[in-house]
């Protein structure tokens, strides 16, 4: 597929909405943070207690009242009263209670009492935000808003939702929603995003020339230097720029610049602390002289089918010095360079300001504004950050899938899982935008510390964060609302004309009959779609994610992320990968050079076999060796194309086996990916019969060279 007209197409939703602010409204977000914290955010605050005098007085108030109303005199502590109840008719053995037959095995249930749905309509949305951390102001704000149900210091029973701070491990969850995927920290860590991407750049390298020409040190350190001196020597007037940015390192803490390789702090931090050094973008946008970059907010609302929201608005964050192409005199100037929040707040230049214009933190929406003035072609710009965010999502879901399925094997209970990433992207000059990284766990802190004298802090609330993150919280739970789709249900079911029963005087009116759209007072939702709803332009980059989805097929064991030399062959096997030219030793060969280089480079060894980034190394490898003649991406996807045939085959196979019942047993099931492995070898045993049978089911396909 073309780049081009393809992409330009992306925003053609966003026209209205490229330069809008998200609205969040500061007099609801003022009166929420006013109520008392409380597990039950829509519950009202408990009455001050009065003096006994007042109390007394209040109570002979009363009286004269009660009995003009006919109601009973209140005493000091009036014992609680129920309502009279009709007269119940005497039960008859066999009869339910209103005296029609009962049916066994089943209680009765009156016409008129509340369904299922109607229960849902009802009840509120419970939270757990014990282990929220940093983001519990916002969070606690959105939830205010919703009028949902917070527990804030957890529940014995299960919540619909769980709020963590850091990752999908702090808490033991077995039901409900999450919001971090299993492996997110690790696969947005800057030599895990960089292999990730570095992948997806080998196979289409037009489509991912957004994010800056890398490498991984130390393993890549020898790489790097002959790179460099190769470029130099054919372009003497290169002079690079280099960033280096360690691996385990957040916000801001250990980068620095450097203008060859062989700079000695480079060298002296190589084994305590792996890193990834890229070219420095040297040309990029100003606005008021200074560099910036913009923190856009993403939704990942679902891995498989794959769901992508991105925030209409996000934070632009500016440096506190004019900026200057890097030179050895100014590579050390931190403010300059780096636009990191959390360093540039230490600079006497840094402007603390709530307008969402000016200062040295701004919104998004307020920068497109400045440059549509200017006449930019602010669609264009959304259009090619919509297209880098989806290509990046595409290049982490292959691994994302492999710790999925370790964390939470199919067939076992656990949770759903969403989460907020957040994207760090630089424009340049000319208006590209470039990927610098994604976090896993972006601040949502909507406070700043000022300084009132020197050493004493204060934290201040910052409008332009609550603006702008208490909107991306409050419309991701609205789109996580697990009871949503029941209360639609049962308003379409108010609205159909039906003859029911008058409720008795002891049942209360339905919630959903006051107020059929609890949503009504909110703004419109700040989050857009753009995947599936573009998935027609990106689905052909999606090569390695079917790569994943057969090396998930042969891992066998439920629970593991790495394939074993027996899961390895068998995958050669049922493919039809094995021949003259590739003997099943040379296969063994392959498996165990590429699995030793791959466990050298990683930290992890709490299991051994071949990774996925291995697996990925050897499929390139087999697929360059049967279609020669091809560019990469053809070859992986004719290679692709070719094991999913076979496969699907032997389902088939499988599938005609279960049906005549020729096995002798149970045919093998092959819908759960993991008992994939364990059931193929018995294809190598199929009887004659089941043979011939699925030979007549697949006949009609078209044999792949």
């Amino acid at each position: 597929m073309q780049r081009g007209s393809s992409e330009r197409e992306l925003a053609a939703g966003w026209e209205a909405e490229a330069v809008a602010v998200a609205e969040a409204p500061a007099a609801a977000a003022v009166a929420a943070a006013a109520e008392p914290v409380g597990v039950d955010s829509g519950a009202a605050g408990e009455p001050e207690r009065k003096a006994p005098e007042e109390q007394s007085k209040e109570r002979a108030r009363a009286q004269p009242r009660a009995a003009e109303e006919g109601d009973a005199l209140v005493t000091p502590r009036p014992p609680p009263t129920l309502p009279l109840a009709k007269p119940q008719p005497a039960r008859v053995r066999g009869l339910c209670p209103h005296r029609k037959p009962r049916s066994k095995g089943r209680g009765c249930r009156r016409s008129s009492g509340r369904s299922a749905d109607e229960y849902c309509s009802q009840r509120r949305v419970t939270v757990d935000s014990s282990k929220a951390r940093t983001s519990l102001d916002a969070l606690k704000i959105s939830i205010r808003q919703l009028k949902w149900k917070e527990f804030p210091f957890g529940r014995r029973l299960p919540c619909d939702i769980y709020w963590h701070g850091v990752s999908f491990h702090d808490n033991d969850i077995f039901s409900g929603q999450v919001n971090k995927f299993p492996g997110m920290t690790e696969m947005v860590r800057k030599i895990t995003l960089s292999r990730a991407v570095r992948i997806m750049q080998n196979l289409f390298p037009e489509e991912y020339n957004f994010y800056p020409r890398s490498w991984i040190l130390p393993d890549e350190f020898q790489l790097f230097v002959a790179q460099v001196r190769m470029v130099k020597d054919g372009d003497p007037s290169w002079k690079p720029t280099f960033i280096v940015k360690p691996d385990s390192g957040c916000q801001g803490d250990g980068i620095y610049l450097i203008k060859d390789p062989s700079d000695i702090r480079l060298a002296g931090t190589l084994q305590s602390r792996p890193a990834v050094v890229q070219e420095y973008i040297c040309k990029p946008l100003l606005i008021d002289k200074l560099k910036f970059d913009i923190r856009l907010y993403v939704l990942l609302k679902s891995l498989d089918p794959l769901e992508i929201y991105i925030a209409k608005d996000g934070l632009s964050r500016f440096c506190t010095e004019p900026y200057q192409e890097p030179s050895p005199k100014n590579l050390h100037h931190t403010f300059m360079h780096l636009t990191n929040y959390s360093l540039n707040i230490h600079s006497g230049n840094f402007v603390h300001s709530d307008s969402t214009s000016t200062g040295s933190k701004r919104t998004f929406s307020s920068i497109l504004c400045r440059l549509s003035s200017k006449g930019v072609d602010i669609k264009k710009v959304w259009s090619d950050i919509i297209s880098l965010v989806i290509k990046t999502v595409i290049a982490l879901t292959p691994e994302l899938k492999v710790f999925y399925q370790s964390d939470i094997p199919a067939g076992r209970p656990g949770p759903t899982c969403f989460q907020i990433l957040g994207f760090d992207i630089l424009l340049m000059k000319n208006l590209k935008p470039i990927l610098l990284e994604v976090n896993a766990n972006p601040s949502m802190r909507i406070e700043h510390e000022q300084e009132l004298s020197p050493g004493v802090f204060e934290n201040v609330p910052s409008l332009v964060d609550e603006e702008v993150k208490v909107a991306v919280i409050r419309d991701t739970l609205r789109l996580m609302d697990p009871l949503k789709n029941k209360r639609e249900n049962q308003s379409q079911k108010l609205k159909q004309p039906a003859v029911k029963e008058e409720p008795s005087d002891s049942e209360p009116a339905s919630a959903s009959d006051a107020n059929p759209n609890p949503e009504a007072h909110l703004p419109s939702i700040c989050l857009k779609q753009v995947f599936p709803k573009y998935a027609k332009q990106f689905n052909y980059l999606r090569l390695v994610d079917r790569m994943a989805n057969l090396f998930i097929r042969f891992l066998g064991i439920k629970g593991t992320m790495k394939l074993g030399p027996t899961g390895f062959r068998t995958f050669i096997r049922n493919c039809k990968l094995s021949s003259s030219s590739l003997s099943m030793a040379a296969v063994d060969i392959l498996y165990i050079d590429i699995t030793r280089r791959w466990n050298s480079m990683t930290l992890d060894q709490r299991d051994s076999g071949m990774c996925l980034q291995g697996f990925v190394e050897a499929f390139f490898y087999l697929a360059q060796r049967k279609f020669k003649m091809l560019p990469l991406h053809e070859q992986v996807a004719s290679l692709v194309d070719l094991c999913e045939y076979h496969l699907s085959l032997l389902d088939e196979k499988r599938l005609v086996c279960g049906r005549s019942g020729t096995s002798g047993g149970r045919a093998p099931d092959s819908g759960t990916p993991q008992e994939a492995a364990a059931s193929a070898p018995l294809a190598q045993g199929t009887p004659p019969a089941c043979t011939n049978s699925a030979h007549k089911v697949s006949n009609s396909r078209h044999a792949l060279s």
